[in-house]
């Protein structure tokens, strides 16, 4: 398999193949803004990067840091290093993952599990560490006759550890916390979150929490990296996804999602996913 480097390209391949991506990341590739993507996504940190914030959790990121973000999932890299931003990512089809599953075994656990002691976050032991990087070389080094064969298992194997490292996280109940910030934008995306069906305005959000426009935008954009608007249409748009994809009607999943007119929803959601909402439904659903 070859090692990409383009977090895009990986995105691109990973859905067009119906398989998985690998991308060794450097400094060169700017940041995506706050995005949402049809394929999983698992991030490992090597160096570089401060703060994610995924969907409504902004975490810290160390070397060795390795994250879990599904298809609905709204994320955004909020701080990072000029000098060194190193990472792997593996992007991965959705449809592959689950038919390499098996009954026994869900190898789909670690991205679709949301228990009460649930974390983008896994802090990698150094042994654990060592046996990613295996894998990953492995993967990239992979050619000749039986490759693919030889990917596959490897991949599989990848992932069994993985969900075990979440299983043996979640039984121990001690999950990654999130970073601790401002504990005023805390309370605007817990709020933000809990009224995503409902048009909020910036001076709603004013008038909630009495302090000034300017300042609210002003601390949001400090501990988040991106704009409230931004950040709103971002959410809203994934959970838009994880409705159509349930087989809601989208005329009821742009109500239910706060969009305060379907040529709105229907601008955002074309512009952020790619098609609209209703050939977004049609693929879902067949």
């Amino acid at each position: 398999m070859k090692e990409l480097n383009s977090c895009k390209e990986a995105m691109a391949k990973s859905i067009e193949n119906k398989y998985f991506a690998v991308a060794h990341l450097y400094k060169d590739e700017k940041a995506m803004e706050m995005h949402i993507h049809d394929c999983y996504e698992v991030y490992f940190s090597i160096s570089g990067g401060k703060q994610f914030l995924i969907d409504n959790q902004v975490y810290d990121i160390a070397p060795g840091d390795l994250f879990l973000i599904n298809q609905y999932d709204s994320h955004y890299l909020t701080q990072i290093d000029k000098e060194l931003h190193e990472r792997i990512v593996i992007m991965i089809d959705p449809e592959y993952m689950r038919s390499i599953s098996t009954e026994e075994t869900n190898l789909d656990a670690c991205f679709q599990n949301r228990s009460e002691h649930f974390s983008h976050k896994l802090s990698l032991t150094q042994e654990q560490q060592g046996r990613f990087l295996y894998f990953i070389n492995k993967l990239v080094t992979s050619n000749g006759y039986g490759h693919d064969l030889l990917e596959r298992a490897t991949f599989t194997e990848l992932f069994v550890m993985i969900n075990k490292i979440v299983a043996d996280r979640e039984n121990n109940t001690e999950a990654e916390k999130p970073s601790t910030y401002n504990e005023q934008v805390d309370s605007i995306l817990s709020y933000l979150n809990n009224n995503l069906q409902y048009p909020v305005s910036i001076g709603d959000l004013s008038r909630h929490f009495y302090i000034s426009e300017s300042y609210i935008c002003r601390i949001f954009k400090a501990a988040t990296g991106t704009t409230i608007n931004k950040y709103m249409t971002a959410r809203r748009i994934s959970i838009a996804k994880s409705l159509l994809a349930e087989g809601i009607g989208v005329s009821e999943v742009c109500e239910r999602c706060g969009f305060s007119d379907y040529s709105n929803f229907l601008k955002a959601f074309t512009k952020s996913v790619g098609i609209s909402p209703k050939k977004y439904s049609q693929y879902c659903n067949k």
